[in-house]
């Protein structure tokens, strides 16, 4: 087989991953809960059905193939998520579950007839089959945004996956772990699917710090709440302690206090809150105030990423903590495959060349850094997928959580949003300076 054909084969798979996870997340719940508003964060989940085979539609069928529309193009502004706010979609004509369902599936089908005929190489849309990856990741992306859907919707279970792995024993690995001082190169100009605010690869200079060796988990954020933490207005940015106040924070999303014992509540199940798991459900200010009670703070994305990536042995930036290797069940906790955060200390193998652990999977972990363009940033193929969004005040996360397939997860890979945010599947390690260190 050759070269072209290898990733033409690799394409079809990861396309037909995605949607098989697509289906399972649409075709887990019925027809009204398909259509009902769970939170007016979310889309009904009948708009991102749709809305993926649309996107697939325009960029794989029309731009690349060169394709007639399926069915006109007016389509194209029903699904645009920047001319309709999600709060105000389900007022929208959108396409019965149904309709939805056989429109995404004949694009599909029509994609994969262009996938069988076009040259992966000549233009950079098509280099190295980016529009594939580009799609392929775009549609994981809504199914980690469907599943967050999921966790807002009440009623009965309707997902299942088995619990994570154990952890190892942690209780003589360090809390911190020092990265020196020095420049790492932060970036990429070589990932091939790489998004453009990945891009370029640039030189970072750091000084010296600490960062914790885990995620932190929930039993020391109980520590903050039970402390007072969410009472303490000096631990706060002014901005979200308004924002405490407004909603009435008083602990991390869907968790509750039950005759004195903690819960929370996970995809319908209400469960005790598992000690050792990392926190997640929770906003960039309920992160930087526990971070200013612990007497640290948040890490810049400049330094998790040096902290995840560099190899001081070797003075290189590797694809993964681990390695350049793809990930695998043992190094990270990825894809949808257990519906939670794994305890810390279940990848070891997945360590950084400093022994930070679990940076890749288990959640999102938010950074103290504003989502920007790295030096020399170039919008492609859109000004929509990252450009529109610089200078908005959102915060960058970084690392991808147990929701993420691996595919839209990487060493360089870069989320935002804002920092109010606590539905999606974030949580976070803190960092601390280390001036006395060369």
């Amino acid at each position: 087989m050759g070269v072209t054909q290898q990733l033409k084969t690799s394409i079809a798979h990861g396309l037909g991953s995605a949607r098989r996870r697509t289906a399972l997340l649409t075709e887990s719940v019925d027809d009204a809960d398909l259509t009902r508003q769970h939170s007016p964060l979310m889309s009904p989940l009948v708009w991102d059905l749709a809305h993926v085979g649309n996107q697939e539609e325009q960029w794989l069928l029309r731009d690349v193939g060169g394709r007639e529309p399926v069915v006109g193009t007016a389509i194209d502004d029903l699904y645009d998520a920047f001319k309709h706010p999600r709060s105000g979609r389900p007022a929208l004509p959108l396409m019965e579950p149904a309709q939805a369902r056989r429109y995404a599936a004949d694009v599909r089908a029509r994609v994969l007839d262009v996938l069988d005929v076009v040259p992966l190489e000549g233009s950079a849309l098509v280099q190295d089959g980016f529009a594939f990856g580009m799609i392929i990741q775009h549609e994981q992306q809504h199914d980690e945004t469907m599943l967050a859907t999921h966790q807002l919707r009440h009623g009965e279970p309707v997902l299942s996956a088995p619990p994570p792995p154990q952890a190892a024993d942690v209780s003589r690995v360090p809390d911190e772990r020092l990265v020196p001082a020095g420049p790492f190169t932060m970036g990429t100009s070589t990932e091939p699917w790489a998004l453009d605010n990945e891009r370029p690869a640039h030189v970072v200079d750091l000084d010296a710090f600490w960062i914790d060796t885990f995620p932190v988990t929930n039993a020391a954020y109980r520590q903050f709440v039970d402390d007072g933490g969410y009472e303490d207005p000096r631990l706060w940015a002014d901005a979200g302690w308004a924002q405490r106040q407004r909603e009435s924070w008083q602990a991390p999303l869907f968790w509750s206090r039950e005759a004195g014992a903690w819960t929370r509540r996970r995809f319908g199940m209400v469960e005790p809150v598992p000690d050792d798991e990392p926190v997640q459900h929770v906003s960039w200010f309920e992160a930087d105030a526990y971070a200013r009670w612990a007497g640290k703070r948040l890490p810049t994305e400049a330094e998790w990423e040096k902290a995840a990536r560099h190899d001081p042995v070797r003075d290189r930036s590797r694809r993964y903590p681990w390695g350049d290797d793809d990930p695998t069940p043992d190094r990270a906790n990825l894809g949808q495959r257990h519906l939670q955060p794994a305890p810390v200390g279940a990848y070891p193998a997945g360590a950084s060349a400093y022994g930070v652990q679990q940076m890749v999977g288990d959640v999102w972990e938010w950074t103290a850094t504003e989502f920007a363009g790295y030096p020399g940033f170039v919008a492609w193929p859109y000004r929509e997928y990252s450009e529109v969004f610089f200078g908005q005040q959102l915060m960058v996360l970084r690392g991808g959580a147990w929701s993420v397939d691996p595919v839209a997860c990487r060493g360089t890979f870069r989320n935002w949003d804002l920092p109010i945010r606590r539905q999606i599947f974030a949580g976070f390690r803190c960092a601390r300076d280390a001036p006395e260190v060369a």
